[in-house]
């Protein structure tokens, strides 16, 4: 009787220790699907312009296409251009990757500033493609269609922010390697600011095929008060931190009131982005970035009002490589003396 009753107290441990795992892989966040984001099949890729020669001090060439990034929801495209440049004369070797781009302003021929050049000398690719607020290029209700459909899912696939922005820069890449009569694989570096520095920061967690970022104004680390702490939110109100300017949230502008609006409960919040922070934050990934060998270097800003968390994350992740320039953030003219993003991303090359 003795061993019947063990048996069925083991029997009855397994049962929940296999229910637990199995709950816990159904709540598990998976952000991006990456055998879809690497499949080209699947970009139908429209041709705008394609390759041809463009002159200049160093001559290159280049294409530019509008591709299938992938569904917001069921039914909804999100379609973006991209901008191929590589050498005249020869495949380029991996690339450096912007989103800091209007659709207007990649149908111009590029002109290679400093970096550029030095960068398709040494036979390295440009792509360029668009990471910014939909209602920029004439999608406003799409924008706010999709604002509307997350506050009231909390599912991170309908934010811009979170899926959106990072795929664009992801699929990006399975378009230019697409091209492999121009492309050959190679480093991806991938540099930015404020949504241009967060959206591949979280990219480069889930795509190995992207080497390095060098990012500005954008979350780094998973603060208390991004994890919405409401402890934290309470200390920071009482602070003013509800005054004009502050934007921020778990990942970029602060969603918790529209989300609170639409019927959710802040331990919903919580669950949200302690679910999802994984996929998100530099600061829990920096072991396998590290093991990947991704080189890393990020201007947070010292008084921003999106990258706030500066002393939290000083204190806690110290090892994170950061440049701190006085006075500086969205909106800030800095210190004279600071070393702006553009005078530091030529070293980072």
């Amino acid at each position: 009787m003795v061993e019947m009753e063990r048996f069925r107290i083991l029997a009855l441990l397994l049962v929940l220790v296999f229910s637990s795992a199995a709950h816990g892989a159904e709540t598990k966040t998976e952000l991006f699907d990456m055998a879809a984001i690497r499949d080209p099949s699947t970009l139908q890729v429209n041709i705008l312009q394609d390759w041809h020669l463009v002159e200049g001090s160093i001559a290159t060439r280049q294409k530019l296409v509008t591709i299938n990034v992938g569904e917001i929801w069921e039914g909804q495209a999100y379609r973006i251009p991209v901008k191929m440049v590589v050498p005249a004369d020869r495949k380029a070797r991996g690339f450096h990757l912007t989103g800091g781009h209007t659709p207007g302003g990649l149908e111009k021929a590029l002109r290679l500033d400093p970096i550029d050049q030095e960068l398709i000398k040494g036979g390295v690719g440009l792509v360029q493609t668009v990471v910014q607020d939909p209602r920029s290029f004439g999608q406003s209700e799409l924008e706010r269609s999709a604002e509307q459909l997350f506050a009231k899912s909390l599912n991170a696939h309908h934010k811009i922010l979170y899926w959106a922005w990072p795929a664009t820069l992801m699929r990006a890449i399975t378009a230019a390697y697409a091209e492999d009569e121009h492309f050959e694989e190679g480093k991806v570096a991938v540099t930015g600011y404020s949504k241009n520095g967060g959206s591949p920061s979280m990219a480069i967690l889930h795509d190995t095929r992207m080497t390095a970022v060098h990012a500005g104004a954008s979350p780094i680390w998973d603060s208390p008060l991004r994890l919405c702490d409401t402890a934290a939110w309470k200390l920071h109100k009482e602070n003013g931190g509800s005054q004009r300017g502050f934007s921020g949230g778990h990942f970029g502008p602060n969603f918790n009131q529209p989300a609170l609006d639409a019927g959710h409960t802040w331990e919903e919040l919580q669950k949200f982005t302690r679910d999802i922070s994984d996929g998100v934050f530099i600061s829990r990934n920096l072991p396998a970035l590290r093991a990947r060998g991704v080189d890393m270097l990020f201007h947070p800003g010292t008084h921003d009002m999106v990258a706030y968390d500066l002393a939290w994350g000083g204190a806690h992740h110290p090892d994170i490589p950061v440049y701190l320039g006085a006075n500086t953030g969205h909106g800030k003219k800095g210190h004279p003396m600071t070393e702006a993003m553009s005078r530091t991303r030529p070293h980072f090359f």
